[in-house]
């Protein structure tokens, strides 16, 4: 139980934005894509449970919605502007959108 009030002190924009960011250096620093995968799953269903519990759950479904909106987006946002520039503008633009949505309240 303690270890949930301190996670809970980190707000679920960090969590989210460090998810997408997180999971695609893990992807590409390993070859892996699986364990890039598995980081992108974990901060995401981490920051789901914050969004959850600070904004409701409609709020959480368009949250979550847009984390896996910004995963699949940067993809072809990438060829366009860069993998690292893709990956930095989508995970702002979700960390933003939590704040906003569910950290600001807090």
């Amino acid at each position: 139980m303690r270890q949930e009030a301190e996670t809970a002190r980190v707000p679920s924009a960090v969590v989210a934005a460090s998810g997408l960011v997180g999971g695609y250096g893990v992807a590409r620093w390993t070859k892996r894509r699986e364990l890039g995968g598995a980081v992108l799953a974990v901060a995401g269903a981490a920051a789901a449970r914050q969004w959850r519990a600070r904004a409701g759950g409609p709020a959480a479904g368009a949250l979550t919605a847009a984390y896996v909106a910004g995963f699949a987006g940067s993809h072809p946002l990438a060829k366009k502007v860069g993998a690292w520039p893709s990956v930095l503008g989508v995970a702002g633009a979700v960390a933003l959108a939590s704040w906003a949505l569910a950290d600001r309240k807090a």
